[in-house]
Order: C-alpha cells, then sequence, then structure tokens
C-alpha cells in the first residue's frame, strides 16, 4: 500500500519522515494525472499546489484552522489530504467527489469558493469573528490563477490591512496564470519579481563588507538601507503590500515542501495578517501539462496520460460563436471583444489572433469588464463581452446602470448558459435570464442551433443604443433545426393538427420541443411548436398564436421564477389571454454536480416527461378541470 491510502486526515501528515513525504507528493501526482486522465477536470492547477497544500496542512490545523481556497478548483490535493480519495474515480460526476470545495463533503471544506477572488473576503470575516469569539484559530487564504486580478480580492486586502490582530495568513500561489498567462499591472510586477537578481542576498552582503569597515561602514550601510524601500517597489511586489501595511514574506519556492513549512510556520506565529507569496508552475511534473501552451491542461477533458492528448471531440456551442464573431469582426471594423480571464474557453481567442488591437483581456474583472465596454460603446464601438453566464451575476449592478442606463450598444454573449452540470451549482447558468429580465431595454437572443448562433449574433449587433444578450449552452449543439413558418419575429417549428397545444421553446430547449410534439402527435394531439429566438421583449406573434390554442406551455434551461415563461404568461395576462398555462424550468434550487441530461431528466425537463405532463393537461383542459401544479392564468 502507498503513502496516500494511508492518509484520512492532514494528522496523518505529521508522522511521516521528508523522504515519504516527498514520495506521496509523487503518488498524489500520479493518482491525479490517472484520474483526470479518465474524467476531465482541473489537472493543471492542482499539479502546481502539491507540495504547497502538504506544507499548510502540516503547519495549520484543519479543520479547526480554517483553509479557503481561491478559486476553489485548486482544491483536488486538499480532498486528499482530508480523506476523500474514495469517490475520486467518479471526479465531478454524480454521485462522485465535487469538482470545488464542499460543505457537505467535510468540514474541512467551509467555502465553496469555485469564483475567484472572493476568498480574501470570506478569510477577513472569519477571522474577525474568531477574535471576537476569543477562539484560537488560524484562516488560511489560498489566493491563485489570477485571483488576484479581481477588484474584490483588493477591497478584502484593504480592510485586511487594518485588522493588525487578524490572524490570517494570505499565500499568494502565484502561477503567472489564469486560464491563459494573467494579464495586468500586478501580474507584471509579480512576473518581475522571478527575472530580478534576488536583491536581498546582496544586501546581506553589503551590509556584512560594510559594517566591516572600521569607522565609515555603519554610516555607509545606514545611508544604503534608506534606499532599500525604493528599490523594493522597483524591484518587487512586497512595496505594494507592505504600503497597505500587511507583512510580506517571500517569495518562496512553492514545490518545495520544507522552505514553504518554514515560511508558513513564521507567519503563523506573527499574530497579524501576512502574505506569503510562493512561486509555482502550473502543471508542474506532469510534462505535457507544462509544455501546454495555450493553459498548462487547466481543465481539460478526458485525455492520454503518456500524451496529453485529449480524446477527440466534436464543435461546441463556443466553437460556432468563435466562428461568427471573426466573420463578423472581419465585416465591421468597430466590432471589438473583451473577455475576462477566459480567452480560450469562450472562444475569442481567435479573434484575437485575428484582431489583437481589438482585443481586451481585463483579468478576472467582469465589473470592470461591463463598465469598460460601456466606455467603449460611448467612444463609438461595438463591444461584445463573451462571458460564462453564471460570471455575469457579478456584475448585474454595471449592466444596469453603466450600460443600459446609458443606452449604450454593447453585446454580452453568455456561454455556459443553462444546466452546465459537472462544476455543480456555482457554474449552473440558470439566472441570466430571471435577472436580466429586469433590465429595461435589455434584450436577450437564444438561439436553438448552430446556425442561429450566427444568425442572432449579427442581429445583437446591430441595436446600438441598448444592450443585447446572446445565450447558448455547454457541450455540442443539435443539428440545425429549419423553421417552416414565422409568427411575427418568431419561427416556427411545428404545426401539426389542431391548436391543441403552443409550445414555446427558449434556446436549446428547442430540440426537446421537437421531441415532444413527435411524441403528442402520436397520441392523436395537434401541436404548434414556436421558437422566440428573441425572447425579451415578447414577441406579439408568440401573444397572438397563445390566443388561439387550446393550452400554452413554455420550457426554458433557466429557474422558473422570474424568467421566460413567468414574463410570457405575465404578457398574457395584460393582453387578456386566458388560455390555460403550464411553465417548465429549472426549480430555484443549487443543483448538485452531474451531467447536463442527468440534471434535465431529474428536473422534469426530458421530452418523455414534458409530453406525458402535457397529455395530463389537455385532458384536463377537454374536461374543464383545472391543471394540476400549473401556474394560474
Amino acid at each position: 500500500m502507498g503513502h496516500l491510502e494511508s492518509i484520512s486526515t492532514p494528522h496523518d501528515l505529521r508522522g511521516l519522515e521528508d523522504a515519504e513525504l516527498a514520495a506521496l507528493a509523487a503518488e498524489i501526482r500520479d493518482f491525479l494525472i490517472a484520474t483526470c486522465a479518465r474524467t476531465g477536470g482541473h489537472i493543471g492547477p492542482n499539479l502546481g499546489v502539491v507540495e504547497l497544500t502538504m506544507a499548510i496542512h502540516r503547519t495549520f490545523d484543519s479543520p479547526r484552522d480554517r483553509i479557503v481556497f481561491d478559486t476553489g478548483h485548486q482544491a483536488y490535493v486538499h480532498k486528499l489530504l482530508t480523506g476523500r480519495m474514495a469517490g475520486f474515480e467518479r471526479l465531478r460526476q454524480e454521485g462522485g467527489v465535487s469538482g470545488y470545495p464542499s460543505q457537505a463533503e467535510s468540514d474541512h471544506d467551509i467555502v465553496e469558493n469555485s469564483h475567484a477572488s472572493t476568498a480574501l473576503s470570506y478569510a477577513d470575516g472569519l477571522a474577525k469573528a474568531y477574535r471576537i469569539r476569543g477562539e484560537d484559530r488560524h484562516v488560511v487564504a489560498v489566493i491563485g490563477d489570477g485571483a488576484l486580478t479581481g477588484g474584490m480580492a483588493w477591497e478584502a486586502l484593504n480592510n485586511i490591512a487594518v485588522a493588525h490582530d487578524s490572524r490570517l495568513v494570505i499565500v499568494v500561489n502565484d502561477n503567472g496564470r489564469s486560464y491563459t498567462p494573467t494579464v495586468g499591472g500586478l501580474a507584471t510586477a509579480l512576473t518581475a519579481l522571478r527575472t530580478n537578481p534576488r536583491y536581498e542576498q546582496v544586501l546581506d552582503l553589503v551590509k556584512k563588507r560594510l559594517n566591516a569597515v572600521p569607522g565609515v561602514g555603519p554610516a555607509a550601510y545606514d545611508a544604503l538601507h534608506a534606499v532599500k524601500k525604493g528599490m523594493k517597489d522597483a524591484l518587487a511586489p512586497q512595496g505594494l503590500f507592505e504600503d497597505l501595511g500587511l507583512k510580506y514574506v517571500g517569495p518562496v519556492d512553492g514545490h518545495d515542501r520544507a522552505a514553504m513549512e518554514q515560511v508558513l510556520a513564521n507567519a503563523k506565529r506573527f499574530g497579524g495578517p501576512v502574505i506569503v507569496h510562493a512561486l509555482t508552475r502550473k502543471g508542474f511534473g506532469y510534462d505535457p501539462a507544462e509544455r501546454h501552451e495555450a493553459d498548462q491542461f487547466h481543465g481539460p477533458g478526458p485525455f492520454d496520460v503518456e500524451t496529453g492528448a485529449e480524446r477527440p471531440k466534436g464543435r461546441i456551442w463556443t466553437d460556432h460563436f468563435s466562428d461568427a464573431v471573426v466573420a463578423l469582426g472581419e465585416r465591421r471594423q468597430d466590432v471589438v471583444a473583451i473577455t475576462a480571464a477566459m480567452m480560450h474557453p469562450v472562444g475569442l481567442d481567435a479573434f484575437a489572433r485575428r484582431f489583437p488591437e481589438r482585443t481586451f483581456d481585463v483579468g478576472i474583472a467582469e465589473q470592470h469588464a461591463v463598465t469598460s465596454a460601456a466606455g467603449l460603446a460611448m467612444g463609438g464601438l461595438h463591444p461584445v463581452f463573451a462571458v460564462y453566464a453564471a460570471f455575469l451575476n457579478r456584475a448585474f449592478d454595471q449592466v444596469l446602470m453603466d450600460v443600459a442606463l446609458h443606452r449604450c450598444g454593447v453585446t454580452f454573449v453568455l456561454d455556459r448558459s443553462g444546466v452546465t452540470g459537472d462544476d455543480g451549482a456555482s457554474h449552473n447558468g440558470m439566472w441570466d435570464m430571471s435577472i436580466l429580465q429586469v433590465v429595461p431595454g435589455l434584450r436577450i437572443a437564444a438561439p436553438r442551433d448552430a446556425s442561429r448562433v450566427e444568425e442572432l449574433l449579427d442581429e445583437a449587433v446591430e441595436v446600438d443604443d441598448a444592450p443585447t444578450v446572446v445565450r447558448f449552452p455547454k457541450g455540442p449543439p443539435p443539428d440545425d433545426i429549419p423553421a417552416i413558418g414565422k409568427a411575427g419575429g418568431a419561427d416556427v417549428l411545428v404545426r401539426n393538427g389542431r391548436r391543441d397545444v403552443l409550445v414555446v421553446a427558449v434556446g436549446s430547449m428547442c430540440e426537446v420541443a421537437v421531441d415532444v410534439a413527435a411524441r403528442l402527435v402520436a397520441q392523436g394531439i395537434g401541436v404548434t411548436v414556436v421558437d422566440p429566438r428573441w425572447v425579451k421583449p415578447v414577441d406579439p406573434g408568440v401573444v397572438d398564436l397563445a390566443r388561439d390554442h387550446r393550452l400554452v406551455v413554455s420550457i426554458e434551461d433557466n429557474g422558473k421564477v422570474g424568467g421566460c415563461g413567468a414574463v410570457l404568461l405575465q404578457t398574457l395576462n395584460e393582453a387578456g389571454v386566458t388560455t390555460p398555462f403550464r411553465l417548465l424550468g429549472i426549480p430555484q434550487e443549487f443543483l448538485g454536480h452531474a451531467k447536463r441530461g442527468a440534471i434535465l431528466e431529474r428536473t422534469g425537463l426530458s421530452a418523455k416527461a414534458i409530453a406525458r405532463d402535457i397529455v395530463e393537461d389537455v385532458t384536463a383542459v377537454r374536461d374543464g378541470r383545472a391543471l394540476v401544479g400549473a401556474d394560474p392564468s
């Protein structure tokens, strides 16, 4: 049996000798590589924090001392050291270990911190709470993978700096990357530190030599010492942190476990907030990851262990957007692209290669990205901000007050909308169509297939006096679904038999709706399926169709509350349409990690489940009974 199998709690690390700890680190890397090769996952970030995480757990007493990871995808090693090796064979799969810290899994996890730049705020509050309660506990915040580019982290540092008695240790895991190389002024300063001479050793040598000179030596050293802080500010970031009033220690090799333990032990004894600057390499110890230029295997799908080659996969929604935005850039010189540290994941890398001067990576700073986009629009350009749907939540105020209020022509492209599945509750993009419904003037488009991505993106950037949104899910799109007619601006996809049921399907749910229609027709029920294309505002053509049918059913991969179905129902009521209405969507709850299909099945959004409900509703309508569990009209 190897060392890893014997680790059930962090305390088991304390009895291992240096050679055994080195062997354990190697075992952890081999285990993670083998696991992620089967399941996919955030392998690169975790290979870079093996020794760092071991050092933290050997220095601090988790779970009494709290450890908060930012971002949470770098916590796989932490999970293994806290007794969660069992379940890793189903990493990020239903019933297996989550890809992020999870309170439901372990007392060693306090925050499911999968959204970047938040750990320092959690840690600040925890440390203050323990001080007020008189508890002898430390808080360790591990922040890295570009999270220090987020403004919230600096808001937290501003407060941590004046909490002089907070027992808080901030470990800056500086690997120079988020998904891709980290950008911005701070990143430049941290990079400069790697490339400059180790000036501290030079200063120490000069001090010894000068102090050995009788008479003038000490005075000369004092003069030199007076400029030391200026040298620090010029060569390294500790001047930046020390100007905030924070104790800075480092840099230290994050792959040198013994050195990390020594530094962390000193920081632990300090009695106030300390920043420990650790230098690591993403993908460390696995050659294919270290050589992977795009993102050091940040989060690949299943891959071959020997070569690192990912298993072949088809084109996904993001690929079609990538092609469409490049074509758009060719036609329109005013189109510019913005990403928040996710150039490759959101498909803007091709645009960046073609139009580097028109592409802006602002780092993990969604709020800044949105307001900067407003400024670009005010300056006569049309920005396209591509972002995961779940991450736009962080910038709602900026969408509302900085873009919409000023009637700026900004297009938001929301990747991974609806149910994303594998990454759990924090990444499901099931909130955007509810949140954005309240924004005056904003328009939302939901393409049903790849052809509609380009079509609707082109329409969106034609709007120059209001924000527009184009949203699509994770994974491969269906084969194109042709329209057989129009109803106002909406596409009619199915018209078969009597006007019994009108199915209003949003975006990717059109494929399900067409399947539902076939099942209903087979049971003698007439059905019309319509894709609104633009789901906000409600198209008058859809209202007219609803008036002429006996039952209206809306289907969306968004939360039921305040979403497209709820707004459609409200619109029908205001128009005096009394047709019975069934609203189908995602329950307002935080969904555990599982495949998208499994979650849709579980929440009643499969074609089979929907068709069964509609048959029951049609029977109720024919019999003059109220719909069971339906929304009143």
